[in-house]
């Protein structure tokens, strides 16, 4: 089977390399689709501070069940998060494994599903519905961390929520509070693009922040008094002294945008105002079966989202194309079809 390694920035090789045999709590699944984050981006620019090379990418997915085992039939399509616990620690025995103090990620401290067939552990798979395509069994872990941050908020239901940054989480951040029942979901970008791709999911409270005028336009979009709850998505020091700024007095502010850079914040007002910032990490096993169920009840809009796909053989394209295009791409796919 062909297997792709990222041997150092910006260099991907393909080697064959056996078929992994599977061991008895194991699955062996043929790899459908890889969906390409922004982390992954990071390590293809040799900017992730946690992965070293060689490594071989690779943590959104979906797959096939290649063989029939442990009451899985062959062709099932199927994905799995790609967390590797040491089920120990104190974040592990309280529940909280998405945060091990050993976690490991597949696809950055670990080999992830960039190859044809890969075994994992049967315990981590979850067979996804008969009408799902790869494509949205590829969506569900981005999903699965929307999911999450809108657990880590209080004021979803019946809220007004506030999302900083368009990019893809972003955009399934607001898609998924508006599952969850907020009454209002006001989203903002600098991209015209990314904002129209919003619109075209059906979120209809867009805010272009690339002017000076985007303050005054949050003060009018939540009447002066601020969102019930905020959901920092960019990364950037710009948004999170925007979400400090305009936060409703006693609400929640939930950072779940990655930082390249420590940003400075106003904690005067997170004091005076008594705000609470929150952070998010990943997803439980919950936070899938969740995004299973939102896709599967058309709470996301999945297909303004797919901006590409490209063959498996040119994975190297999909990420030159990213960066040639910057933020006039949502979700690139690489699919394995061809192979197989």
């Amino acid at each position: 089977m062909l297997r792709a390694t990222m041997t150092s920035p910006g260099v991907i090789r393909f080697d064959d390399v056996p078929v992994p045999v599977p061991a008895p709590d194991q699955v062996l699944l043929r790899v459908r689709r890889i969906g390409v984050c922004g982390s992954d981006i990071h390590v293809w620019h040799g900017r992730h501070p946690y992965t070293s090379y060689p490594v071989v990418q690779g943590h959104e997915f979906s797959a096939e069940v290649a063989e029939t085992a442990a009451g899985l039939a062959a062709g099932t399509l199927v994905t799995a998060p790609p967390q590797i616990t040491c089920g120990e620690c104190l974040s592990c025995r309280r529940g909280d494994y998405h945060i091990c103090e050993r976690l490991k990620v597949m696809g950055f401290q670990a080999p992830g599903v960039a190859q044809e067939f890969v075994a994992l552990p049967r315990s981590a798979i979850m067979p996804l519905p008969e009408d799902f395509t790869p494509e949205l069994g590829a969506l569900v872990e981005p999903l699965a961390v929307a999911v999450h941050a809108l657990g880590r908020a209080e004021e979803v239901a019946g809220g007004r929520v506030l999302v900083l940054g368009a990019g893809p989480i972003g955009n399934l951040v607001a898609q998924a509070a508006r599952w969850r029942g907020a009454a209002r979901v006001t989203i903002t970008d600098v991209s015209g693009y990314r904002l129209e791709i919003a619109r075209r999911c059906g979120i209809e409270r867009c805010l272009d922040a690339s002017g000076a005028s985007i303050d005054a336009a949050l003060r009018e979009e939540f009447e002066g008094s601020g969102p019930d709850v905020t959901f920092e998505c960019a990364g950037l020091e710009e948004t999170a002294a925007q979400a400090v700024r305009h936060a409703r007095k006693g609400s929640a502010i939930v950072v779940a945008g990655v930082f390249a850079a420590p940003p400075r914040v106003d904690l005067g007002l997170v004091q005076d105002r008594e705000l609470r910032l929150v952070g998010t990490l990943m997803y439980r096993r919950g936070d899938y079966a969740d995004a299973i169920r939102c896709l599967s009840e058309g709470g996301v809009m999945a297909a303004p989202l797919l901006t590409v796909s490209f063959p498996f053989l040119r994975y190297a394209e999909a990420y030159r194309f990213i960066d040639s295009r910057r933020d006039r791409v949502m979700k690139v796919m690489i699919s394995l079809d061809a192979l197989q």
